[in-house]
């Protein structure tokens, strides 16, 4: 596997990732106790930022990528 490809496959992990995340918030809510729900909704967040980290670190690499081509 090239850089190219290994970027693709990031990129559509860190999507699936992302949409993993989203489906769960809607289910926080039937845990029906504050505090539970309230971390759980912090973690979702830091994954949420983590997940956009990584895809921003990827789009920094595929940038330079394509720069050095010039």
């Amino acid at each position: 596997m090239d850089r190219a490809e290994a970027i693709q496959q990031l990129k559509t992990e860190c999507n699936q990732a992302s949409a993993g995340v989203t489906r769960m918030h809607p289910l926080v809510a039937a845990l029906k106790d504050g505090p539970t729900e309230s971390e759980v909704f912090r973690a979702l967040f830091e994954l949420t930022k983590q997940v956009e980290t990584v895809k921003k670190h990827l789009m920094k690499l595929e940038r330079r990528d394509d720069s050095e081509l010039v």
